[in-house]
């Protein structure tokens, strides 16, 4: 029995794909540009000498950059994720980088296997492309949950702000100091905004706008109420601080429940697909004597749409929200 290596060659060449990507934007911004610097990017680019008009200046638009480029093809696929991942690539950059790694995988597909060429140019789109959706879908998970576990903190590093008589702007400012990234950033340039005049419950609205995070947007609120009407501002926020807190145990309790369940709608979506690779891998001319009946085409084209419905329906199924 000759087992083809040609299904390992496509992994591996995916995840090299997926490695250069990473590579490429180290090397473009440095170690600043990780989530697990110890000095926030906002600072590390101020102590490099740049002004603060000008950091500002490039903060906000690789924040905004993402969804003003929803028309370049296939980037509309990419914008709301690469938003939420405060991508430092423009999108110019990243449909070139998408293009390079697409011919990147063509040449390693011509090299490593023996597939026709209008399946090496189908596999190398659907490489090049989803290892930047995958790259930025990862970046967007990571970025979005260490948001939500330093909100709870950086709330309460405010309301103590509040209490020894500093002014709410200067509160805003000590948790862009004080924290780290990626919430040390986005408040920095919260602070900035509010010392050239902007309003700081509008930049918060908008900051909750823009990563689509429920929790902001009651933060956003508070601070816009309490500058309506008045009232104690260190009280309010530290009530919202509390429900903050009990939401994100909420979160994670119901994951921990639901983590079984995901799991079993994954591998029941995947488990067709493996079978059918492990059947051709084993035995390539398995289907050999069907491939010229009448419903053969047509049963395909079934099984597909049903192998998508099923991975629709088992999302469904495990996605529970609270």
């Amino acid at each position: 029995m000759e087992i083809s290596m040609e299904p390992l060659v496509y992994g591996l060449i995916f995840v090299g794909v997926f490695v250069l990507v990473e590579g490429l934007y180290l090397v473009a911004f440095g170690k600043s540009i990780s989530l697990n610097s110890r000095v926030n990017r906002r600072l590390e680019m101020l102590n490099s000498g740049a002004a603060r008009e000008q950091v500002l200046e490039q903060l906000r638009k690789e924040m905004k950059q993402h969804m003003k480029s929803t028309s370049i093809p296939l980037y509309s696929l990419l914008a709301e994720k690469a938003q939420k991942a405060a991508i430092a690539f423009s999108p110019r950059q990243l449909v070139m980088i998408m293009a390079g790694l697409t011919a990147v995988a063509f040449i390693g597909l011509s090299i490593g296997t023996q597939a026709q060429l209008g399946v090496r140019a189908l596999a190398s789109v659907v490489i090049g492309v989803g290892a930047v959706y995958f790259w930025i879908n990862q970046k967007a998970k990571k970025r979005m949950s260490m948001f939500e576990e330093q909100l709870p903190d950086a709330v309460e590093l405010m309301v103590r702000s509040l209490r020894v008589g500093h002014p709410f702007s200067s509160a805003i400012q000590i948790v862009a100091k004080e924290a780290e990234d990626p919430l040390a950033t986005e408040f920095g340039v919260i602070a900035d905004e509010c010392a050239y005049g902007r309003d700081v419950g509008e930049a918060l609205k908008e900051m909750a706008e823009r990563l689509d995070m429920q929790d902001l947007r009651f933060l956003a609120v508070a601070v816009s109420i309490q500058q309506q009407s008045g009232g104690n501002l260190a009280e309010i926020l530290a009530g919202l601080a509390k429900v903050i807190r009990a939401r994100f145990r909420l979160f994670r309790r119901v994951k921990a429940i639901t983590a079984e369940a995901q799991w079993s709608g994954k591998f029941l979506s995947a488990f067709p697909i493996v079978a059918l690779i492990v059947i051709l891998v084993n035995d390539p001319n398995y289907y050999d004597n069907v491939l010229d009946h009448p419903y053969f085409i047509p049963a395909v084209f079934f099984v597909g749409i049903m192998l998508t419905a099923n991975l629709f329906v088992m999302r469904w199924l495990t996605n529970i929200q609270v």
